[in-house]
């Protein structure tokens, strides 16, 4: 046997002292270096791969594969070696992507879908990571692809069959800001909440059937969010902070917001809920929380009555955009170490600005504009996208 790399696949059952003994034998081989190195263990089943080098002139090469050969079977392994021309460094395969797949059950179909389109934009799948424990509801790929990848056709076309399979596609550039982001901005109604808090408001004022359709003629981006928001506020004339309490007494939070927030808060990330709703209720959610940062526009009240109009600048798209700038700068962060979280138009310009732009249980339009859709019902399944598992979670909140 010439010399050389060598790939060495060993795979059978799992057991204590695989590495140590074949690393010893490699070692006691002079010239013998290891170059690369991945193990993986599946239902205790496993799979070790070794790139060796073996050019320097003093490596002995057929001893040492046969040793390999001989104490793998004694270990009830089976072992496989190939001569390979050079070392894949991740420059030369080209830029690396994070594909996270969600489902209530990822499907074989499902799988199969994301896997073809991937296969259709030449970007070939290097590691697959499964981050949930017991079902299989999230599921980790490391991609590779050359410089040629149209990402955002990539990401329509993995929304587009995610959308028919009941499963959430998001990619991102595997690069050391995905893995750390420090700040998450997120928007209130809808999102960090279950309800739209003035569609609340309107119903105990007697207006609810027609500021609903303002709303929602507001967060498909049918209308001007100001204009919509002075249409609606001005329905509310003559509601008590009695009211506006109740609202706050029943508010129902969205599913793992709580815990979304502990589990940042535990990571040292800095959190804000900016929105087009009402400081009234930031504020307090702040407090509850424990959020570093609120912002929502101001409700003005004369004699405990809300007046039907609101005070100071108001909080649409574009000022939230603003406002996720200025809590990164003044963070010393830069943008691509942010997250921002929405359902709504107005949430558009913010989403676009952050590193991380999620739609979460997003309008339509939304949807199509985001970078990244999410439909699971728990706000804390976005955890997953910064790639950390159900079991690091579970160590987290212990």
């Amino acid at each position: 046997m010439t010399g050389g790399l060598i790939l060495i696949t060993m795979t059978g059952p799992d057991r204590p002292g695989v590495l140590a003994t074949m690393s010893k034998q490699i070692a006691a081989t002079r010239g013998a270096q290891i170059r690369d190195i991945e193990m993986t263990v599946t239902q205790r089943q496993m799979v070790l791969t070794l790139l060796l080098d073996l050019s320097a002139e003093s490596a002995s090469h057929k001893p040492l594969v046969k040793d390999l050969l001989f104490s793998a079977k004694e270990l009830g392994l089976h072992l496989d070696f190939t001569v390979v021309d050079a070392v894949q460094t991740p420059s030369s395969r080209g830029p690396l992507y994070v594909v996270t797949l969600l489902a209530a059950e990822i499907s074989a179909a499902g799988l199969a879908a994301v896997a073809q389109v991937l296969v259709q934009n030449q970007a070939n799948i290097e590691r697959i990571s499964r981050l949930t424990q017991g079902g299989l509801r999230c599921v980790e790929l490391l991609v590779s692809a050359g410089d040629h990848l149209n990402l955002r056709q990539l990401k329509r076309e993995l929304l587009q069959v995610g959308s028919g399979l009941q499963l959430d596609v998001a990619v991102q550039r595997e690069s050391l800001y995905r893995r750390a982001k420090r700040l998450v901005v997120m928007d209130m109604d809808s999102t960090l909440i279950q309800i739209e808090v003035i569609d609340e408001l309107a119903r105990l004022a007697g207006a609810g059937a027609a500021v609903a359709r303002i709303t929602e003629q507001a967060m498909n981006g049918e209308l001007d969010f100001r204009q919509s928001l002075q249409q609606r506020v001005a329905h509310l004339k003559g509601l008590s902070v009695a009211a506006l309490e109740e609202v706050y007494r029943n508010i129902p939070f969205t599913p793992g917001a709580r815990e979304l927030v502990r589990i940042l808060k535990r990571l040292g990330f800095r959190t804000a809920v900016i929105s087009g709703g009402f400081g009234f209720f930031t504020q307090r959610l702040q407090q509850e929380l424990g959020l570093d940062y609120a912002y929502a526009n101001e409700l003005e009240m004369i004699d405990g009555q809300l007046t039907g109009r609101t005070l100071g600048p108001v909080i649409d798209g574009e000022a939230k955009a603003r406002l996720l700038e200025q809590i990164a700068a003044s963070e010393g962060l830069s943008l691509d170490q942010v997250i921002a979280i929405g359902d709504g138009a107005n949430d558009l310009p913010m989403l676009g600005r952050a590193g991380l732009g999620i739609a979460f249980n997003a309008k339509a339009r939304v949807r199509e504009q985001a970078d990244t859709h999410i439909s699971q019902p728990g706000l804390d399944s976005i955890l997953f996208l910064l790639g950390l598992s159900e079991r690091e979670l579970a160590e987290i909140v212990s």
